[in-house]
């Protein structure tokens, strides 16, 4: 088990930096290269190297509030079966 846990990691950590690479290099870099330059071809359109992490991020924070949301209700829900279980 130990070994797959380590080549996952190594893996995660692989994507990881080739996603960080590509949209440093897409976001950061690619503004001082020449709007000619074949580079451009490998990247879409900028606007979008804001609006995908904004999105992204929108999704996630909702995904978080749900899970919260759903958590703290089920809570309340165990917590007055428990009560109403004791005063039973």
């Amino acid at each position: 088990m130990g070994g797959s846990d380590k080549a996952l990691g190594g893996a995660m950590l692989l994507v990881a930096g080739v996603v960080f690479s590509y949209y440093t290099t897409w976001a950061m870099l690619l503004p001082f290269f020449d709007a000619s330059n074949p580079l451009h071809n490998w990247f879409p359109p900028r606007e979008w190297a804001v609006r995908l992490p904004a999105f992204i991020l929108v999704v996630g924070m909702s995904g978080i509030g749900f899970f919260l949301g759903t958590t703290m209700m089920k809570e309340k829900k165990r917590k007055a079966q428990q009560a109403k279980a004791r005063a039973a």
